[in-house]
This record gives structure tokens, sequence and C-alpha cells, in this order.
């Protein structure tokens, strides 16, 4: 029988969470640098800082994220990556549950920046629990096995479902009305 370690450490499953996680934090940092008054704006409206710093904290989110970002890309071992990944990510999760607890839904999370508008809930914390799974997951030794051609299939496929998962929660989140079986669109 096949343990989840040994699911998370084979080479092929690490690099299809590595490239997804990749690609979700590139689109982040395409997003909100595109508009970091707006993401500054939205940083500020979680009320955890004083509004004089919230300028200061999107700018070291966004350059964070570049970081995870080149790290999940470039490194050879995308541990520390993933340690930076599971850090952004619990952050980010701990100032969602912070507002909701404060009972403020209807902010936006920010999250792939003003264009994406997205409110708060507790789907978010799922959704971040579970990349963030993803990251542990590539903390797994990774095991020695020797690579075949069907590996880089599997990744290019398996990064793919996990991408398009991703925006289709995403979307679920955004307009849960249109997830409800037999309601038509106007």
């Amino acid at each position: 029988m096949i343990s989840i370690a040994e699911i998370a450490g084979d080479p092929a499953v690490g690099a299809a969470l590595r490239l997804a996680l990749l690609a979700l934090f590139a689109s982040a940092v395409l997003h909100k640098a595109a508009d970091l008054p707006a993401f500054r704006a939205t940083i500020a409206n979680y009320q955890l800082l004083p509004r004089s710093l919230a300028g200061v904290a999107a700018t070291a989110l966004l350059a964070a994220e570049l970081i995870v970002a080149i790290g999940l890309a470039l490194l050879p071992n995308p541990r520390l990556a993933a340690v930076g990944t599971i850090a952004l990510l619990a952050t980010y999760s701990l100032a969602v549950a912070v507002n909701l607890a404060r009972g403020r839904r209807d902010i936006d999370c920010g999250c792939l920046g003003p264009r994406h508008r997205q409110k708060l809930s507790g789907w978010l914390l799922l959704r971040n629990g579970i990349a963030i799974a993803g990251a542990l997951a590539l903390l797994s030794p990774p095991s020695p096995r020797p690579w075949v051609w069907i590996d880089f299939v599997s990744i290019a496929g398996g990064a793919a479902a996990l991408g398009l998962l991703w925006a289709a929660a995403n979307q679920l989140m955004r307009d849960p009305q249109s997830a409800r079986l037999g309601v038509e669109s106007a």
C-alpha cells in the first residue's frame, strides 16, 4: 500500500504542485502589481494595521510573493519556497479569519488584485488550507526514483488540473448562486 508521504515525495507530484503554486503566486504578483494603489487600499481595509503602514505592508507582501514565485521557479530544492508559501498563505488566512470574526464579510480579499474582487468567506480559508497542504507536501523528502517520459505528461496535466480547480473554486466563491443546479442566469 502506498502512503501519503510516498505520494507527496514522488518527484512528478512535487513538480506538479510546485508548478501550480508558482502559477498561483506569479498570477497574484502580476495582478497586484498592475494596480498597487488599489492593493494598498485593500490592505488598509482589513484594518489590522495603522492606515499609515498599509503601503509598506502591501509592498512587503508583493515582494514576498515575488520571492516565493522566484524560489518555486529557480531553487533546486523547493523546501525554502514551500515554507515561504505556507507563511504567506497562513498570514492571509489569519487576516481573513480575524475579519470574518469581526463580521466583515463584504471587504475584498485582495487575493488576485483589484480586478478580481472577491468577498471574504470561510471558503477562502478552506481554499488556502488546501494550498497550504500542497506546500506542506513539498517539504517531503523526494523519492530517488528515475524520471520517465510519462512524468512530464503527468506534471503538465496535474498542474493544469490544479490550476483549473483553483480557478473554478474562485469563480464559485465569487458567484455561488451560479453554482446551484437548476438556477438559470438572467
